[in-house]
């Protein structure tokens, strides 16, 4: 049987779920999943030199990152959460209240606390990410990493890219329990729009990864479906300011189906 990525979650969700190591929300399948150790595991953040010296942190919003917005918040950086499935925007600012205290920063690093402290910024700002802190359904040590199948870090990664928030340079990292880092995804599994990891932090284990793929550089309209476009408005703000600049936004099913849509044609259809 062919491995695929499908089939590499299917084991991980499984393995974790059957060991008792998946912690609440459960059951962990078709998420980025919670796991015991997963504080343990952000807290090796504060070791990295990445880290120390980033003004500007993104992490992602899930259960098992909530340590490492907390860190983020407690070491008085500017706390970036992706927005929702990007519905409303890309990210938000995470707002504490004035004179925060732990409490305060564990209350703004949850899921709630994310939504009740937030404030968000505009694909017209001026920042720069220094690094970013993802989770995982899986990650092999040479830095190829496997989501929960939505494409949601890839895209977040390609739209910071295409605002100029981040570069090749731009350091990544996930954090996961040890039996989420595998000796070898297979290279033909993961695609140019795939964001690798520069840094793997578990409970037991930092491991820096050598990994000589890219990362996104910008949207690959190409991989993308009508579908998934219609569901994440901002892309309609990036994919009319990349047609203005003369680059070819055709999505997946334009190409299928022989429709042009680049250049100067269709702008409206676009902007709308």
């Amino acid at each position: 049987m062919d491995v695929t990525k499908a089939s590499i979650r299917q084991r991980v969700w499984n393995f974790l779920e059957e060991k008792n190591i998946a912690c609440f929300p459960r059951p962990v399948h078709h998420r980025i999943p919670n796991f015991k150790g997963a504080a343990a595991a952000n807290e090796r953040l504060k070791h990295l030199d990445a880290f120390q010296t980033a003004r500007t942190v993104k992490v992602n919003p899930d259960k098992p990152q909530e340590q490492a917005r907390f860190l983020t918040l407690e070491a008085r950086k500017t706390l970036l959460v992706p927005t929702p499935r990007l519905r409303s925007g890309l990210f938000n600012r995470i707002v504490p209240p004035p004179n925060p205290n732990k409490e305060d920063l564990r209350k703004c690093s949850t899921s709630q606390g994310v939504k009740q402290f937030s404030l968000p910024v505009g694909l017209d700002s001026k920042m720069t990410v220094d690094i970013v802190i993802i989770g995982s359904v899986a990650v092999s040590r040479k830095g190829f990493r496997i989501g929960k199948g939505e494409g949601y870090a890839d895209m977040e990664f390609a739209m910071m890219s295409t605002m100029g928030a981040v570069d090749q340079n731009t350091v990544v990292v996930t954090t996961v329990h040890d039996c989420q880092v595998m000796d070898d995804i297979p290279d033909h599994l993961i695609g140019s729009h795939d964001l690798t990891v520069d840094y793997i932090l578990t409970p037991t284990e930092t491991i820096r990864c050598d990994c000589d793929r890219p990362k996104p550089s910008g949207i690959v309209w190409s991989k993308l479906n009508a579908e998934k476009f219609s569901q994440i408005p901002i892309l309609k703000t990036l994919r009319y300011k990349e047609q203005k600049a003369g680059k070819d936004v055709r999505l997946k099913d334009e190409i299928d189906d022989g429709t042009q849509n680049h250049g100067n044609q269709r702008t409206d259809a676009v902007k709308n």
